[in-house]
């Protein structure tokens, strides 16, 4: 009988999801952003806000920063950079004068209508043969994943608050 006690669990990086999904998404985002950056000196942050406000304009920079689960200084720092190359355009909400909303000017259009087909070529490429079915299967358990890691980020919430209110009283 062996009476040493347990070792520290052994973390399998390779069967670890959230590794393998890091891993996965910084190889795919650094070699789709040398499309990108090449020719337009476009970083990879800046293309994410980019692409947001591309499908979503009118959006706070809290809003981007929402949609891209990106650092809100990074975000910021972007938004930033876009509106000094006259690729993003602020402007005050018209319903609500206190919130500013981001939305691709007529040059930030442009970049966008040539960088979304990259990504698309990219994407499609990246699939390759793979099965219709599979793909769908893929987003399926994607959006799954999303909606668990929302519920799980509530319920810390939720914890985080109910330890404030113990505490405080």
């Amino acid at each position: 009988m062996n009476s040493e006690p347990p070792g520290p669990a052994q973390l399998e990086l390779e069967r670890f999801l959230p590794y393998r999904l890091s891993v996965l998404s910084n190889r795919l985002s650094a070699a789709i952003a040398r499309l990108y950056a090449e020719r337009f000196s476009l970083g990879m942050t800046e293309w994410r806000v980019m692409a947001v406000l591309g499908r979503y304009p009118d959006l706070s920079a809290s809003e981007v920063t929402g949609r891209t689960a990106m650092d809100k200084v990074a975000v910021s720092r972007a938004v930033a950079r876009l509106i000094e190359a006259g690729w993003l355009e602020r402007s005050l909400h018209p319903d609500d004068r206190r919130r500013s909303v981001l939305r691709l000017s007529a040059a930030g259009h442009a970049v966008y209508a040539e960088v979304a087909p990259m990504a698309l070529a990219f994407e499609q490429r990246l699939f390759g043969d793979i099965d219709p079915a599979q793909l769908t299967r893929l987003f399926d358990l994607l959006d799954r994943l999303d909606a668990l890691d929302i519920e799980a980020d509530a319920e810390q919430e939720a914890e985080a608050k109910t330890e404030t209110a113990s505490a405080n009283r």
